[in-house]
């Protein structure tokens, strides 16, 4: 390090990590305070990110608000949307920020080094020194505030996060997540809402806004996080430069106290909206919750994460089937909570009723009891452990960046004791230490400890109330009513003036002078060319294989993909249900449970999906599907990988009825809490099933018509049983056969090697006697598919509305176009993302247009609907008038390839190069779509104006939302229906 960097910095301590391979250095910045943790190491996906230590006395929502509105312009790049300017206009590989309990994080990632370098400097220009201080309009837009369009009213209340908190507090299982913290503890920052409570929001005032940036966005209280390969020295010296040397170290009084050890009352009971022709029965939740030591024991953080998975997760976890079988609720879940100080762990019986309360602690005392008497079980712990140190291995986290879930990771112990932020990222001491212990009675001893015996403990009832939303809502409009009654002439003509005021600085463009600050790459820095599909065709035992030849760490990705062509469109709802299954029942050789031990001792788990796979080469809203069946192993457990598979799909039995019914309840309950929380996916689903085939099968096997299937089964479970074990049977008999079968596997060519003879020995097993595909897997054409156009108006108790609008463009003769990839960007952060959210008061907003030629557009917690459509309907308008320049055009072409070129790890590429070779796209279309995209103009923007008027006048429409607001807008259904 040099000299000059060095003065300006503490070292507190550098080690090695050998689990990550990285260098970590901790250091603190002398002179402002600042918490600095390097990981330097060989990724080429580099991550910044800047936390703060953020508690809350309330729940106005403060640190949330902040969030937003901080990245609403600031000092150095002072346009009215930072954030915004730079996802249309970078290629960032993450860019967000998060409001938790107890700390805001603000984390960036890019492969580019200019690019990173750029996003760094808005960000902590964007924290350090915010517009908010120069214009009140940001914390009304982003926050709350009245508004008022005429004097006799209605007075309202809107906002970005105020919607957004209406939309979570809508759903009840983040109403008892929330209740539970503020239970357990009544003395410290998480008893309240830092997200906000809507009836709370508006009691913020905009000086008390400004008095919580002062008071903890300073260095003094920041933690500084940088991952990656890139010069260290020079990431230093300008921070130091440009930032943390303009400051002076202070005293942030942001310390999370410890909840003082204290006894909760024996029982809380909240409530949650229902409509009024539902049931009450049958719907109330029962929870306890229980600290659980701190976050700040690595061995105890990892040992629950473990118990929660014997004792919940584990297909047949004893604590789960114990409450199931004394028919104390349809679903049982729950867990570990550690992102906080003290985490907790709750067990949560979910559609059951208040009189169960005994009978439902009883079960768990009693459950938990013999656990710590008889033993867990070898194999449960033997699984459990080799399950997370699995994960903890691999480092697989999806789409996300692992330099940004390690930095995450980080703040579980730095943000409560400063000089360590290795604790929980050094796990290979911990995991030795539990399988040591595991058969010495340490689990069991966790129980007795920390749950048995255990006072900081709650029970929270949350019981169902016909009415309850119509209830707030008119108690809202009361309030705001009478508000209004209450003002003067004046007072209302200046409230209808800052309206407009908020609306005009709303609609204005951020001067160019402005846009010009935020730095930005030039076409020329970005690659050419587009990833190559690297998949190698092969055929092993007379199956083709694709393989992706790729150094995984030893650890082979397999997927297994079986025809479904052949079954009809009657059926789709059964093969929805058979894939949720496979792997939960009973089995020739192994009892559900001993399946689920077996599977997690071997592998790293073995799952089931339906892929789809629209083939845009054919007619229009033709597609592939498959039921698949992936597994990931080490190289030398890939035949026990197939082993176990081969017995999930020809030794399952459907014979248990209580296994089955179970299940039905299980899924019914998690289907409904995914189509209610994900409504944005949901309306788009239902509404594309009315016109394309391809979402006709998703409805039918993952949306709103499976949904129906599931709540028949739990509901009439013995009318239906017998035809339910026949389809389960006759699906499984007509699937899964050889000649129905595609496999892609991802390693390298010692993996691939490794995978022969185990799968050569698998496939000599399959059922055989259909004819040969002359692809690998087969296609459902359009023709094949019914459909009709609803149009419906899905009612929840949703305080929020999702509103979608969808049609296909290659129906009306239109072909797919790179410049589509853009035309999403330009809509989604410019036109929908002002209308809808910045105006609106939605969350959210997007739009997509598929190589199939499906389109759509849908809001996302909006608290609009009518007025939303609208906005829609207005796209292809905007379009014909489309306006930019070349520096706003390469904006908009950098922000695309950003999303194109995202880092995957193997397992993702893997899978990418399975979806396109099935969906027929080739490295030639690949190659001509970045051309399209790299090339275009503002003229092939507006060539699109026409597009998007065929995808809307397709004229279809799904929305979910509250009563009130689909009846006021009953004229753009067909029909509506109750999601109950």
């Amino acid at each position: 390090m040099r000299e000059t960097v060095f003065e300006a910095y503490e070292k507190v301590e550098a080690r090695e990590i050998k689990e990550l391979q990285v260098t970590a250095t901790v250091l603190r910045h002398k002179k402002s305070g600042a918490r600095i943790f390097l990981m330097e190491n060989d990724d080429e996906n580099k991550v910044f990110t800047i936390g703060f230590r953020t508690p809350v006395s309330d729940s106005t929502g403060v640190p949330h608000i902040m969030e937003h509105s901080v990245l609403c312009g600031s000092r150095k790049f002072p346009v009215k949307d930072p954030f915004v300017e730079l996802v249309k206009g970078s290629l960032n590989t993450f860019l967000n920020a998060m409001t938790y309990s107890d700390k805001t994080v603000y984390p960036v990632a890019s492969t580019n080094d200019k690019d990173f370098q750029n996003l760094m400097d808005v960000y902590l220009d964007a924290v350090f020194h915010p517009n908010i201080y120069l214009n009140e309009k940001i914390f009304m837009q982003e926050g709350w505030h009245y508004e008022l369009k005429e004097e006799n009213g209605p007075l309202a209340i809107n906002g970005v996060v105020y919607n957004e908190m209406k939309g979570v507090f809508s759903s009840p299982e983040s109403v008892l997540d929330r209740y539970t913290r503020r239970v357990l503890f009544p003395d410290t920052p998480y008893c309240n809402e830092s997200g906000g409570d809507p009836e709370e929001i508006p009691s913020l005032t905009y000086e008390q806004f400004l008095d919580f940036h002062r008071t903890y966005y300073h260095p003094s209280n920041s933690y500084i996080y940088l991952y990656g390969n890139m010069d260290m020295e020079e990431k230093l010296a300008f921070l130091d430069r440009e930032y943390l040397s303009h400051y002076d170290r202070c005293t942030v009084d942001s310390e999370i106290p410890m909840q003082k050890a204290f006894v909760p009352k024996e029982e809380y009971e909240i409530f949650y909206p229902i409509a009024e022709e539902e049931e009450e029965k049958g719907k109330t939740f029962l929870s306890v919750n229980t600290v659980v030591g701190t976050d700040l024991n690595p061995r105890l953080y990892v040992a629950f994460q473990i118990l929660e998975y014997v004792l919940l997760s584990a297909a047949g976890a004893p604590l789960k089937e114990a409450l199931v079988d004394a028919g104390i609720g349809t679903d049982v879940y729950g867990g570990y909570d550690s992102g906080i100080l003290q985490p907790v762990f709750s067990v949560v019986a979910k559609n059951t009723d208040k009189d169960k309360r005994e009978q439902f602690l009883t079960v768990i005392r009693e459950t938990l009891e013999r656990l710590v008497r008889d033993g867990i079980g070898e194999k449960a712990l033997e699984a459990g452990i080799n399950y997370f140190e699995f994960k903890y291995r691999e480092a697989d986290f999806g789409p996300y960046p692992k330099g940004l879930m390690y930095g995450l990771q980080c703040f579980d112990s730095w943000l409560y004791e400063e000089n360590d932020p290795f604790m929980h990222l050094e796990f290979e001491d911990t995991f030795a230490y539990l399988k040591e212990k595991k058969d010495e009675g340490y689990f069991e001893n966790l129980i007795r400890e920390y749950l048995l015996n255990s006072l900081h403990q709650a029970v929270i009832i949350l019981s169902p109330k016909k009415g309850l939303e119509e209830e707030r809502e008119k108690a809202l409009e009361k309030k705001l009513a009478e508000k209004l009654a209450a003002m003067t002439t004046d007072e209302r003509r200046a409230l209808i003036r800052k309206t407009e005021e908020l609306e005009r600085y709303q609609e204005e463009p951020s001067p160019r002078e402005a846009l010009e600050t935020i730095p930005m790459l030039s076409r020329e820095d970005i690659g050419r060319e587009a990833a190559k599909l690297g998949g190698i065709n092969k055929e092993t035992a007379g199956v083709p294989v694709l393989h992706t030849e790729l150094f995984t760490s030893r650890i082979g990705y397999l997927r297994l993909a079986f025809d479904v062509s052949g079954i009809s469109q009657e059926d789709w709802p059964y093969l929805g249900f058979l894939k949720y299954v496979l792997g939960l029942v009973n089995t020739k050789n192994y009892s559900y449970k001993e399946l689920s031990n077996e599977i997690n001792i071997e592998t790293g788990g073995i799952d089931t999906y339906l892929g789809t796979y629209p083939v845009t080469g054919d007619e229009v809203g033709t597609f592939r599907a498959a039921l698949e069946v992936s597994a990931k192993a080490f190289y030398g457990k890939l035949g026990k990988a197939l082993e176990l598979i081969h017995e999930i799909i020809y030794s399952s039995s459907f014979e248990d009825d209580k296994r089955l019914h179970e299940l039905a309840a299980r899924a019914r309950s998690r289907a409904k809490e995914r189509l209610l929380g994900a409504g944005h996916s949901t309306a788009v689903l239902r509404a594309g099933s009315y016109y394309s085939p391809v979402s006709a099968f998703g409805d039918a096997t993952a949306g709103m018509e499976y949904y129906e299937l599931l709540k028949g089964l739990e509901t009439d479970f013995d009318g239906g049983k017998e035809k339910l074990r026949e389809k389960l049977r006759e699906l499984s008999e007509r699937i899964f056969r050889k000649e129905n079968l595609f496999v892609s596997f991802t390693g390298d060519e010692e993996g691939y090697l490794a995978f022969e003879q185990p799968f050569s020995e698998f496939a000599a097993k399959l059922s055989e006697g259909g004819e040969k595909k002359s692809f690998p897997i087969g296609r459902i054409l359009a023709g094949q598919v019914s459909m009709e156009k609803k149009n419906e108006g899905i009612r929840t108790s949703s305080q929020v509305q999702y509103v979608a609008r969808c049609g296909n463009f290659r129906k009306k003769g239109f072909a797919y176009t790179g410049a589509l990839r853009i035309l999403q960007v330009i809509l989604g952060y410019e036109y929908l993302w002002i209308k809808v959210r910045v105006q609106g008061g939605a969350y959210g907003v997007m739009n997509g247009f598929g190589r199939s030629g499906d389109g759509y557009f849908v809001s996302y917690r909006d608290p609009n609907l009518g007025k939303t459509v609208q906005v829609f309907e207005g796209v292809p308008e905007y379009l014909e008038t489309f306006d930019a320049d070349e520096r706003e055009m390469t904006k908009y072409v950098i922000g695309t390839i950003s999303g194109m070129d995202t880092p995957m790890n193997p397992s993702a590429k893997g899978a990418r190069n399975m979806v396109m070779y099935l969906a027929g796209v080739t490295q030639k279309d690949l190659d001509e779509e970045r051309r399209q995209v790299l090339t275009a103009t503002k003229e092939d923007i507006r060539a699109l104006a026409d597009l998007v008027r065929a995808v809307l006048s397709e004229g279809v429409i799904c929305a979910l939302g509250g009563d009130t607001k689909i009846s006021a807008n009953q004229e753009l259904f067909g029909t509506t229906v109750r999601l109950s």
